[in-house]
């Protein structure tokens, strides 16, 4: 594998780590304190907005949206 196709890899491995961290975080608060009441979630069209839709979409579809 040439050198930048390498760099491009492991650029898109450490995002990818970076982002399952962030997921499995939010997952042991939800297990940690249960998802908050109705009033406090974010409204599910504005998670559809968000452009990181890698954490977001797990959260979308565990919230029921």
């Amino acid at each position: 594998m040439e050198p930048p196709a390498a760099d491009a890899v492991r650029a898109y491995a450490a995002k990818t780590r970076e982002n399952a961290g962030q997921l499995a975080a939010v997952l042991e608060d939800i297990a940690t304190n249960g998802l908050p009441s109705v009033e406090e979630r974010t409204p599910c069209e504005e998670l559809r907005r968000c452009t990181r839709t890698v954490v977001h979409v797990p959260l979308v579809l565990l919230l029921g949206c």
